[in-house]
């Protein structure tokens, strides 16, 4: 039986910097009176505030859900108080300045044109640097159309990977790059839940869209965690539905 289902965000449970819609949000709320929940994205915990937490109802549910910013990086965790922050694995100011540096290099050895960019195309989360291509407000059909098949940014990321080898590269979002410190990603994210909460990594599902080598949510594959991978919020909301009728009947059982 599993006791815990762990989702990434953009693409899996919102579109990319979108709100959680309200059937999703109702969905979630059902699956979290059967099971606990985990979420692990790149956004940092603001983001993780406006698209997902607000569009939640706000009741003792939230003691099963469990938040990992900037892609497992950071742990919040709810209690009486409130949310709490149980960790971050913050770069130092060296490590911060290589990336930033390298980053500008990389993106200027691939020399794709861009012709728009609405808002800042680097963001520095503390314990994550995120390269978003078309910046970080840009609409999602503006997203969508700009790299589809990865190619862009996978150019970009073999490029980045020769400057700073010593650190975590991976696509993520739509137009995104996430760099992290070296072996903290999702996988890291996922043991971090295991020793936590002190459940057994066959005993959680992971849930996401972009599984494939080399995107954001492959690492949990690599952990040995049982994975659904889907195409999007539509698809997310079809297997949530089978899960909670699943765990629904198996409790019952109990």
């Amino acid at each position: 039986m599993k006791k815990l289902i762990v989702f990434d965000l953009d693409g899996t449970l919102a579109e990319s910097k979108s709100s959680l819609d309200s059937e999703m949000s109702g969905l979630l709320h059902d699956l979290l009176a059967i099971v606990k929940v985990a979420v692990i994205s790149g956004g940092d915990w603001p983001q993780f505030e406006k698209q997902f937490v607000s569009n939640l109802p706000h009741d003792e549910r939230l003691l099963n859900l469990f938040l990992l910013p900037t892609s497992g990086t950071k742990f919040y965790r709810y209690d009486s108080a409130g949310w709490k922050k149980i960790y971050s694995e913050d770069f130092t100011p060296e490590e911060r300045e290589k990336i930033l540096s390298s980053l500008k290099k990389a993106i200027g050895v691939a020399g794709f044109k861009i012709e728009k960019v609405w808002g800042e195309q680097i963001e520095d989360r503390g314990s994550q640097v995120t390269f978003s291509a078309l910046g970080q407000q840009a609409p999602l059909e503006e997203k969508d159309k700009w790299d589809p098949d990865v190619s862009k940014r996978r150019e970009i990321k073999s490029i980045l990977e020769k400057f700073i080898p010593e650190f975590s590269v991976r696509t993520g979002g739509s137009t995104s790059i996430d760099i992290t410190k070296p072996g903290i990603d999702k996988a890291y994210g996922i043991r971090k839940l295991r020793d936590i909460l002190g459940i057994s990594i066959n005993e959680m599902i992971y849930i996401g869209d972009a599984l494939y080598v080399g995107g954001n949510d492959h690492a949990a594959e690599t952990v040995g965690v049982d994975c659904i991978s889907v195409s999007d919020p539509g698809d997310t909301k079809r297997v949530v539905q089978t899960i909670i009728a699943c765990l629904g009947v198996t409790n019952q059982a109990a």
